[in-house]
């Protein structure tokens, strides 16, 4: 039995954005897709907090930077290739949310069309921070894969790639090849916005 503690807070943490280190499963959800994210596990059985992120928040400094004056999430070691650096926690739900700019898609039955997303606009964790490449490297040094959890649960994590990333780099990500235009992070004194996120 995993017993449930307050999460601490991470540094540079947004006060108007609930911390979470185990995803909150939102009532759209149906039975059948509520069964299949948790790995069949009863909805009163606690699922395992996520991992420890291997990233910081920190403030964007550098004025030649596309979110200068904003956040992203930095290693806070050296990360070692195809190793989960957090898992992206949120709102689990498969209710429509087109204006959310948080949303990741997890997964979708091909027999009712079901989709079941992640939304962090709320609710989530150090992930919510991760920016896009462009304009800020070359390539991405992380990537979104799914994975059942310890607790049996399915979660999006974001893993470094090939060449692992070294301590103090950004970590940044493809948000999808047909994203063309980027909304950088307002101040999130301000406002919940960054990124439209498709994930394919």
């Amino acid at each position: 039995m995993y017993q449930c503690h307050p999460p601490k807070l991470p540094k540079n943490w947004p006060t108007d954005v609930l911390y979470l280190n185990t995803p909150y499963f939102h009532p759209s959800m149906s039975d059948d897709a509520l069964s299949f994210v948790r790995g069949g596990s009863s909805k009163r059985t606690p699922l395992p907090p996520s991992p420890h992120s291997l990233g910081m928040i920190r403030p964007i400094m550098d004025r030649s930077h596309p979110a200068h004056g904003q956040h992203g999430l930095f290693a806070a070691r050296k990360i070692s290739p195809r190793t989960l650096i957090v898992e992206y926690i949120g709102e689990v739900h498969s209710d429509e949310r087109p204006t959310s700019d948080y949303d990741v898609s997890l997964h979708r039955f091909a027999g009712n069309g079901e989709s079941i997303g992640v939304d962090a606009s709320n609710m989530g964790n150090e992930a919510r921070f991760v920016n896009d490449y462009r304009g800020i490297r070359p390539k991405p040094n992380a990537e979104f894969a799914d994975r059942r959890a310890t607790g049996g649960d399915l979660r999006m994590g974001i893993w470094s790639l090939a060449d692992g990333i070294r301590k103090g780099d950004e970590i940044v990500v493809s948000y999808g090849k047909d994203l063309v235009t980027l909304t950088w992070r307002a101040p999130y004194e301000s406002s919940y916005s960054i990124f439209a996120v498709a994930i394919h």
